[in-house]
């Protein structure tokens, strides 16, 4: 799923080609993102879009030969892709645009602004492609072998195409931990062909030699190169930079040849101050000891629960400090349970992409590969990154509290630089684990070099994090190793984390008298009540499917059963069967109160509610999502500590295994661990001492 969609797309017809473009946003002012060689397509930008999308008018293409455009046998010369950018700015009723030039596309944005100085106001060139390899006959040379930079061979290319993409964009991110970004530019160099990138090569090529070029550009122009850039020298930009008068150039340390992918925060803002959209707003200038005291709080609408817990944190924040100010950066349907709770969310909000809907859309029929999903949720996460930027960047604050806010922790400590103020982060689990058996697994060695990343962040920057908060006690951490080589999990999180133990929405003291509690909700004390909820996300609809089929032959073994079905807010009751007898309710703000009166749960492998559920002593099935590691692993390994609820294999659960298991359940004896009642003090304790 992406972070923004365009609000418009078409092709046109150029020079005998048809290019596909996208346009996003409605600026007065237009930004132009020149796709590079025919090795991607538009995609390589996925990281500006929908950032600069809030402040132009942004037009991006697929080049002829990639992505949705034809696939022409020749034309791809430097004149000739110019063309087409000039093509693609009439076609979306664009008079004068700024560029952004990756690599080759240097060529194409050095014609428009040497040719058409009148069309184009700003100019960026970054990692500027402007020098031709040094092929002479080696590129069409047969060989016995191929090493290194032997490679780039148009026989080799017809022959062992993804072996060369490997290659090449091993080279093109050398930053350490660069395993998404290459591949997902491997994934967009199959979708070319050798014979066309072999064109590319074959009429390489400018009508124009360079150095008029570079002469007549008057517009501004930004010059960016990473210093370990691995496939175009530095001296490319430094010669630029020496011809093009007035042009800036900035070396971005340490990046290698795609620093917008790579290190989008420090790209995305440059470019933004450098193409001047209308002045973001700044900070006003109050003393400080006349500021209120306010705190940002960051909620995961992964699943209800941690807006629960939020909640809780931030009312006994204020029981130790009445005066502070507390606004939401959060999204649906954690703005419900806000919203519920009489919270003040923030403007903001409603531009962050949305992750709920992201999960929802990599889950299958009760199965969520969690990491993959989160992994392929990078778009998203920057997007949102950089609407916390602009937020602080404008408003002051005195902390920032991020509850699984994984794009705030992993771009602050990229960016440490950035941080304006305290951050606190908590969370639930420690520890990317594969659910792939196989130490040797593409998924094992990739949530090992997530986790390593992590690590060395940490270690590198432990600023960044004024506290680090475990929702739990160190028991509930699991006793494995990050990976091969790296720390115990259990080890290296007791040395970095504070415990506040679990955190409740709510005192289980309060449900003591069952009995009052269910007079209050409406249960009779001659029913059985039996609650099936799947939290906040839609994954959980296959699941209360089963459910749902299991009611009558369950009604037929307890005549005394009531079950009622928890849709949440994102699915819809209607879109369920309709069974006589069978209740459904919509999003119930607190449903753990619900839960506490009932006899027996039936929900998904998430910790929240399951916790709660503990909590309240209340026996339930639980039903971890296939490839969920949290769910599978995590979460399993704290239950069994408490001792609580019983889990259950979706797949082996069919109308009458789980009717039957619900029967059983509502006669197992509940002898839990007592859950803790104060966590949500404790952590506003820790939090209270950096306000």
């Amino acid at each position: 799923m992406r972070a923004r969609y365009p609000d418009r797309e078409g092709y046109v017809e150029s020079h005998g080609v048809s290019i596909f473009y996208e346009v996003y946003g409605e600026g007065e002012r237009a930004v132009l993102f020149v796709p590079p060689w025919q090795i991607v397509h538009s995609r390589i930008y996925k990281m500006q879009l929908p950032y600069f999308a809030r402040y132009f008018r942004v037009i991006t293409y697929d080049p002829p030969g990639n992505g949705r455009s034809g696939r022409p046998a020749t034309g791809y010369d430097h004149d000739r892709a110019a063309a087409h950018a000039l093509d693609v700015l009439d076609a979306t009723a664009t008079e004068r645009a700024s560029l952004v030039c990756l690599s080759r596309s240097a060529w194409y944005g050095l014609i428009l602004a040497a040719e058409h100085p009148e069309r184009i106001e700003r100019l960026v060139l970054v990692g500027a492609a402007t020098a031709p390899p040094p092929l002479g006959s080696g590129f069409y040379e047969i060989r016995d072998r191929y090493d290194g930079w032997e490679k780039y061979n148009a026989h080799y290319w017809c022959s062992h195409f993804s072996d060369f993409l490997e290659f090449f964009f091993e080279r093109m991110f050398v930053e350490p931990h660069s395993t998404k970004q290459r591949e997902d530019a491997v994934s967009w160099g199959l979708e070319t062909t050798p014979e066309i990138l072999i064109a590319t090569v074959k009429e390489r090529g400018c009508r124009t030699p360079l150095s008029d070029l570079m002469a007549r550009v008057r517009v501004p122009t930004l010059i960016i190169h990473g210093t370990e850039d691995a496939i175009q020298p530095m001296a490319n930009s430094e010669v630029l930079h020496a011809a093009i008068p007035g042009s800036v150039f900035v070396p971005f340390e340490g990046s290698g040849h795609a620093p917008h992918a790579r290190d989008p925060v420090r790209f995305n803002v440059m470019v933004r101050d450098f193409l001047d959209p209308e002045v973001p707003a700044r900070q006003p200038w109050r003393r400080a000891m006349t500021r209120r005291k306010r705190a940002l709080f960051i909620s995961s609408p992964i699943g209800l629960g941690h807006a629960l817990r939020d909640v809780a944190i931030a009312q006994a924040l204020r029981a130790v400090h009445p005066d502070l100010e507390i606004h939401w950066l959060a999204q649906d349907p954690v703005t419900r349970v806000l919203e519920a709770k009489g919270e003040t969310v923030h403007p903001a909000s409603r531009l962050l992409a949305g992750e709920s809907a992201h999960f929802e859309s990599e889950a299958g029929e009760h199965t969520l590969h969690c990491f993959f999903a989160w992994r392929n949720m990078d778009e998203i996460l920057i997007a949102n990154f950089m609407v916390l930027h602009d937020v602080l960047e404008a408003e002051p604050y005195d902390v920032v509290i991020g509850d699984e806010a994984w794009e705030v922790d992993y771009y602050l400590h990229e960016n440490p630089e950035l941080k304006r103020v305290a951050f606190v982060w908590l969370t639930d689990f420690v520890g990317w684990l594969p659910m792939d058996a196989d130490p040797g697994s593409r998924e094992a060695r990739l949530t090992a070099d997530y986790n390593a990343e992590m690590i060395e962040q940490i270690a590198r920057f432990p600023r960044v994090r004024d506290a680090a908060l475990f929702v739990g006690n160190p028991e509930d951490i699991v006793d494995r190793t990050f990976g091969p080589g790296l720390p115990g999990i259990r080890e290296w999180t007791e040395a970095h984390y504070a415990f506040p133990g679990y955190i409740l929405p709510f005192d289980p003291a309060e449900f003591a008298d069952r009995e009052a509690l269910r007079a209050r909700l409406g249960f009779r004390s001659d029913e059985k009540v039996v609650f099936a909820a799947v939290g906040g996300t839609g994954v959980g609809h296959h699941l209360l499917r089963k459910v749902v089929a299991s009611y009558p032959l369950a009604k037929r073994l307890m005549p005394e059963l009531r079950m009622i079905v928890v849709t949440g807010p994102r699915i819809d009751p209607a879109s369920l069967p309709q069974i006589a007898g069978l209740e459904y309710r919509g999003f119930v703000p607190d449903l753990y109160s619900h839960l506490a009166g009932c006899d027996l749960a039936v929900v998904q492998g998430g910790l929240s509610t399951c916790m709660e559920l503990t909590a309240t002593k209340r026996p339930f099935l639980y039903f971890p999502l296939k490839n969920h590691f949290e769910q599978n692993i995590h979460v399993s390994h704290r239950l069994t500590r408490y001792g609580a609820g019983v889990r259950m294999e979706y797949e082996r659960a069919d109308p009458e295994a789980l009717a039957h298991a619900i029967a059983d359940g509502l006669k197992r004896p509940v002898i839990y661990r007592d859950v803790e009642a104060d966590g949500a003090r404790r952590a506003a304790l820790s939090i209270s001492r950096l306000l």
